[in-house]
């Protein structure tokens, strides 16, 4: 049995996902006009229950608040933190458990600087401020009070001595990091739901490669993308010796999606009163990301998907968050010199063989494309400007967010962006033409890719055609594919007879030198006889072909697809796979939209799936090889693997009692009839 390809990406899903990113986090330049409501028809999905709330202008005053707080205290800035915290968020002083630490801190650094003056203020932060707040923070407190006086005798260079913790700059981003916790519990300051579903799939996909021994092919980005550390939970204020009574199930699923013990997650729940999705989040935001390399990476995709405009439209200061694809084009202005694109990107060494750029050096057509595209920058103008981040306190609560333009769609629409004028900043000439070709390669691109989706393939093979001969030599299954759309078209409008030439001019011989094809060919021509007007939509999945198109050209012209779409790619199908050994559906799919990453419209069938994961091979080939392998060796899937059906409670409860993954619950209860009383005293003996 061969192993099943990785599902296509609803990359529509990642655009709003993204799209909900960028401007949460104004990364991309305000309007220069306010842009009128949407309407409510307009507006998909709306904050549930179940859903993260959209982000929303006082969100991100928060975030920037809660990293400005962060950054004063990993400097020792006590005061400066504690002056943030009364001008914008006061009502988190009201913990008195914070509010000890935070003295507590502030005293070690007065101490810490060695002047007389600041000696001083040591004693009075002690008599004022220290030890009126240690008598009713929580019950250990007044002992920890007594301990830090140490510090007044103790050197911060002595090892030996019963302070060095204390002395300890680590104490700074603990500290830090505890109170980013309870400030973004407090302030509902969530990260956009992208940062949150790339923390939770990447999560997933470390642990599921370590349990199937798989060596994971995007672990380079992985790992800088997301530590390993993360922030101190933040805890309730009152004691309780009883846990609540939360449901095993919220505490099993938050458990284990977070990677928590189980009375981790039942504290989780507790500070967060019983609100699993709360909690959830609460632990999501606790996991530490690289958040420049996040908004690079974010950068490089807003470029490739059209959604910004290029390098050369960023606006000044931003020009070393550029795409990470910066791609010699000499080769275009001089074509009589052997010259070849150069990719200043770390997949630059893994380029498919046939989709090499030298390959097309030998015809001006590209160029000739360009510079007739150069004149005609609709698309840009249309396109957001990338701003960059700014963590300005003071700009975050100037600037105003259009609340209805914040509002997560589904799918990314282009033609309701807003039109940006043109910037005035000065490059370089040099660089600046550099980025100029560069920007139109991608207006090329994503041309073709636009045409795609509105169903023009018959023009789409004209062009790619007439720029560039050899392109469907090389990639025949999608000349197969954008013939059949054309052929269905012609169906859908009741022109047999011009289908059929299409069929038997172009369909029939591609399927002739590919067996593959030949099945996707008889499931085309039956539509002859099926009076449906929906043929088209109802055959073939126009966003998935496009997007294929966008790899496949992209890749002829030296650009690599943006390292964010392989991350999401390979984890989407780690998750799936991972979820098939727990037996049981992601309790958080729907509330990351990761469900919504996985939905195409209509589905692609296995056989093409399979056929274009050969032809366009990507990253994530080989986790599928090796995850799908190593289970298939085990049995292709747990359900497959044994006739046993494990009841959910039995599952539960072997889980509960002797603090075992889900699969490896499931393993055992298969191994002892579904019994769970013997598995726990097979154990236990």
């Amino acid at each position: 049995m061969d192993p099943l390809p990785p599902s296509p990406v609803n990359w529509d899903s990642l655009d709003a996902l993204v799209l909900d990113f960028v401007r949460s986090d104004r990364l991309i330049a305000p309007p220069a006009s306010p842009s009128p409501p949407s309407s409510p028809s307009s507006s998909t999905t709306t904050a549930t229950s179940s859903s993260p709330s959209t982000s929303t202008s006082s969100s991100y005053c928060s975030r920037i608040l809660i990293r400005r707080a962060r950054r004063a205290l990993e400097a020792g800035d006590v005061d400066a933190a504690l002056a943030l915290l009364r001008a914008h968020a006061p009502a988190a002083l009201l913990d008195h458990r914070l509010l000890f630490h935070l003295h507590k801190q502030r005293f070690v650094e007065l101490v810490r600087r060695g002047t007389e003056v600041d000696r001083e203020a040591a004693l009075d932060c002690l008599r004022t401020a220290l030890a009126p707040c240690a008598l009713d923070a929580y019950p250990e407190a007044y002992e920890e009070f007594k301990h830090i006086l140490l510090v007044l005798i103790y050197d911060q260079d002595d090892q030996s001595s019963p302070v060095v913790n204390e002395w300890s700059i680590k104490r700074r981003f603990e500290l830090a990091g505890l109170l980013s916790s309870i400030l973004r519990a407090h302030l509902q300051a969530y990260d956009p739901i992208l940062s949150m579903s790339l923390r939770y799939l990447i999560s997933i996909h470390k642990v599921f490669c370590s349990r199937q021994g798989v060596s994971s092919p995007i672990s380079d980005l992985t790992e800088r993308l997301l530590f390993e550390d993360r922030d101190p939970p933040a805890v309730t204020q009152e004691c309780s010796v009883e846990a609540p009574p939360f449901d095993e199930v919220d505490v099993q699923a938050l458990a284990h999606a977070v990677e928590l013990t189980r009375q981790g997650a039942i504290d989780s729940l507790k500070f967060a009163k019983g609100d699993l999705y709360q909690a959830f989040q609460n632990e999501l935001c606790r996991m530490k990301m690289d958040l420049s390399l996040l908004d690079k990476l974010v950068h490089e995709y807003c470029i490739y998907r059209g959604i910004v405009q290029g390098c050369s439209h960023a606006l000044p200061g931003t020009a070393d968050m550029q795409c990470s694809q910066n791609i010699d084009v000499s080769f275009i202005n001089n074509q009589g010199a052997n010259n070849e694109a150069q990719l200043d990107c770390e997949s630059a060494g893994k380029q498919d063989d046939g989709c090499c750029t030298s390959d097309i050096t030998h015809h001006d057509s590209w160029s000739k494309r360009l510079r007739r595209v150069r004149s005609s920058t609709s698309g840009q103008g249309r396109r957001k400007r990338w701003r960059g981040r700014a963590d300005d306190l003071n700009y975050a609560f100037e600037t105003p967010v259009d609340a209805n333009r914040d509002t997560l769609s589904p799918a990314f629409d282009m033609d309701e962006d807003v039109v940006i004028g043109e910037h005035d900043s000065v490059l370089d000439t040099g660089l600046s033409d550099t980025r100029n070709m560069q920007d139109q390669k991608y207006e090329v691109i994503l041309e073709m890719r636009d045409l795609t989706r509105k169903g023009m393939a018959s023009k789409v093979v004209d062009e790619i055609n007439s720029i560039d001969p050899d392109f469907f030599s090389q990639n025949p299954i999608l000349l197969f594919q954008l013939k059949q759309v054309e052929f269905l078209k012609l169906v859908a409008a009741g022109d047999h007879v011009a289908a059929l030439k299409v069929a038997s001019a172009h369909l029939g011989p591609l399927a002739a030198s590919n067996q593959a094809l030949l099945k996707p060919l008889k499931e085309t021509l039956v539509t002859l006889i099926q009076l449906n007007e929906d043929v088209l939509t109802k055959a073939v999945s126009l966003p998935v072909l496009a997007s294929s198109l966008q790899l496949a050209i992209s890749r002829r012209l030296g650009i690599e697809e943006p390292q964010l779409m392989k991350i999401v790619r390979t984890t989407l199908h780690t998750h799936t796979e991972w979820f098939k050994l727990q037996m049981c559906k992601d309790r958080f799919d729907h509330f990351l939209k990761i469900d919504s990453l996985k939905e195409i419209d209509p589905p692609v069938s296995r056989t093409m799936s399979k056929v274009l994961t050969d032809e366009c091979g990507n990253g994530s080939s080989q986790i599928t090889t090796c995850s799908s392998g190593k289970v298939l060796d085990e049995g292709s899937s747990p359900q497959e693997s044994s006739e046993v059906v494990c009841d959910e409670s039995a599952i539960l409860k072997v889980m509960e009692f002797l603090a075992l993954p889900r699969a490896d619950a499931i393993q055992l209860l298969i191994q002892y009839s579904g019994n769970a009383e013997t598995v726990i005293q097979q154990i236990f003996s």
